[in-house]
């Protein structure tokens, strides 16, 4: 294997190796390769070179640039890989913010540099035009979306390494929790009342669900169970809806966790139960027959409910009742807050959330743990107390112990 060093001017150097032969002609094969420093750097170069050969790594630069792999990657490999809804929100960040930025850079000259760089503007561009920094959020997915894209190019063999692995993405920041307090929810059930959306928010409070998980629910998934209220019925979570491009998508979840089963309430078994028989009664009036395939959340005709416009509806019932702003998705949080401090296993809480495991419903209500932690305590020591062991005793063995240690202090060796 051979290299050399040319210089070419001065603090120019050209770098050349021997990649081989051509299979089809037997020429011999060169790469070229321009470094600006000194003669060391060249040669620094040079080794790395050699060595990527050797080991089977080297990939021959091309004039690809960034921005036009991101297009090919995003109509060749997002559009089969990824739902429409991912591919959506990648198209977006790729074309409003990496490509206007990195796109033009080719892709083998591509640096962790240029990545930490592009991140920091990204966070401070917002500063400048006035309209607050770029969530660390945001660029951190900005982050998600480059390494995943330039893993595939090094798996197609267009680049020797994923640059993305070794740039420094912003932190996430840490965001305090909104959630309703137990003496709120009156005052938005209230609100919620006054609204066609009353069903919705109370299932979505009671259950825990994710908002297109309830929008895309069927009535063929949900059991109201006998007329007694000690018989809970269930919801099976097997849908999820959004909508996309002016469409309504309906799949299934993400994950498979994300398909589940949930308790009913037996509020909620009302509340479903009276929502049920209004919406037989819309559905005959228009000549529609309530069928159990039909959606248990909708307009009258059947069709699907806007997800932004349940959102909507949200901020105004919030803001009516008087409450602290929170957003639609936070009763969830809501939900998962009160089932812990109620003191249900946070094993059964995750399983409701559809959490893919409970270490992530632990990591993320974390704040509530303390106050689970002193209300377990207190109930293992009433739990001792009612069977003789605990209070009396403690007074005992308080008195020995004083004892004790006031015959060790008193201790004195014998004179001789």
């Amino acid at each position: 294997m051979k290299g050399s060093i040319r210089q070419r001017s001065k603090g120019s150097w050209e770098v050349c190796i021997d990649t081989g032969r051509d299979s089809a002609t037997g020429k011999r094969m060169r790469h070229f390769q321009t470094v600006r420093g000194t003669k060391r750097e060249a040669e620094q170069r040079l080794a790395e070179l050699l060595v990527s050969v050797g080991q089977g790594s080297f990939v021959k630069p091309t004039r690809l640039t960034l921005a036009q792999f991101l297009e090919e990657w995003l109509k060749n490999h997002v559009a089969l890989n990824c739902s429409p809804r991912t591919k959506a929100s990648y198209e977006m960040l790729i074309r409003r913010h990496i490509i206007p930025e990195l796109g033009a850079m080719r892709l083998s000259q591509l640096e962790p540099s240029h990545l930490e760089s592009f991140y920091r503007r990204e966070r401070e561009k917002g500063c400048i035009h006035r309209k607050g920094q770029l969530s660390a959020r945001t660029v951190r997915y900005c982050h998600s979306i480059l390494a995943e894209a330039l893993g595939h190019a090094v798996r197609m063999g267009l680049i020797a390494r994923n640059v993305a692995l070794a740039a420094n993405a912003p932190r996430a920041e840490h965001r305090a929790m909104s959630t309703l307090a137990p003496e709120d929810i009156p005052k938005f059930l209230e609100a919620a009342a006054e609204t066609p959306y009353y069903a919705v928010f109370y299932t979505l409070l009671y259950t825990g669900m994710r908002r297109g998980e309830a929008l895309a629910l069927r009535w063929k998934n949900v059991d109201l169970g006998l007329p007694s209220l000690s018989v809970l019925g269930s919801i099976s979570v097997v849908e999820t809806v959004y909508k996309l491009n002016g469409e309504y998508v309906i799949k299934e979840p993400k994950t498979p966790h994300s398909q589940r089963q949930i308790a009913l309430p037996p509020s909620l078994t009302l509340v479903l139960g009276q929502h049920r028989a209004e919406q037989k009664a819309q559905r005959d009036l228009l000549g529609k027959p309530l069928t159990e395939n039909d959606l248990v959340f909708s307009h009258p005709d059947g069709t699907p409910l806007c997800p932004s416009t349940i959102s909507h509806a949200f901020a105004n019932i919030i803001r009516k009742a008087g409450l602290l702003h929170i957003r639609l998705h936070d009763l969830r949080h809501s939900y998962a807050t009160l089932m812990l401090k109620a003191g249900v296993h946070p094993k059964v809480v995750s399983e409701a959330l559809g959490h893919s495991s409970i270490s992530v419903t632990l990591d993320t209500y974390s704040h509530v743990l303390p106050g689970i932690q002193e209300a377990a305590a207190q109930r293992f020591d009433d739990f001792l107390s009612v069977r003789g062991i605990g209070n009396g005793n403690v007074g005992k063995m308080s008195a020995k112990r004083s004892d004790l240690a006031v015959g060790v202090r008193g201790f004195e060796p014998p004179t001789t």
